[in-house]
């Protein structure tokens, strides 16, 4: 398993991060999805089919993207 921490400026609450948890654990492999809107960090815990690259993807194509 992976773990991988994003820094998503966008984040402003945890309405955000409530947000981003529901759309980036619908992808396949993502098993685990917890957020800080104080630090403005997101993590993920994922087995392949998962990636960073397709984690950064939705992550961008939610209007979050990362750093």
């Amino acid at each position: 398993m992976s773990k991988a921490i994003f820094s998503v400026p966008n984040i402003s609450c945890g309405h955000c991060v409530m947000s981003i948890k529901n759309e980036l654990s619908d992808m396949d492999g993502v098993v685990a999805v917890e957020g800080n809107p104080d630090e403005k960090t997101i993590s993920v815990e994922f087995d392949a089919p998962a990636a960073e690259s397709g984690i950064r993807a939705k992550l961008e194509e939610i209007n979050y993207p990362a750093k």
